[in-house]
């Protein structure tokens, strides 16, 4: 079986419900997004399932734990992976999951909190 076309199951965290599966051509990571029956999801976390099969482990299926989410407008590229919103903000997660601690769910660009890295000290 080819590496890109191994099934792979989409697990709603919650509530947990199988959500169907899928042959991906490529290996999403948490922190990406998926576009899975018509709906975007985030990818929370990737577990990997083995079978032994003539004495050896073989990768057999791939479980995606997902939530349901809208792709970010707003991304900054830091050090080789995009993060969501303002990396420049003080409050920044610098996380491809979560913006912020104080504005999680705005946009940065109209945050009352937004303080710019180093100012401030």
């Amino acid at each position: 079986m080819e590496p890109d076309s191994l099934p792979t199951e989409v697990i709603l965290t919650h509530p947990q419900q199988s959500l169907g599966s899928v042959k991906l051509d490529w290996t999403p990571q948490p922190g990406n997004y998926l576009d899975f029956k018509g709906k975007t999801y985030a990818v929370l976390e990737r577990r990997h399932r083995y079978q032994l099969k003539a004495g050896r482990y073989r990768l057999h299926k791939i479980s995606l734990y997902v939530q349901s989410a809208q792709r970010p407008s707003e991304r900054t590229l830091v050090n080789g992976h995009w993060v969501i919103g303002d990396a420049t903000c003080r409050y920044n997660a610098h996380s491809e999951i979560i913006r912020c601690a104080v504005n999680p769910e705005g946009l940065c660009q109209s945050c009352r909190f937004y303080e710019k890295l180093g100012s401030g000290e």
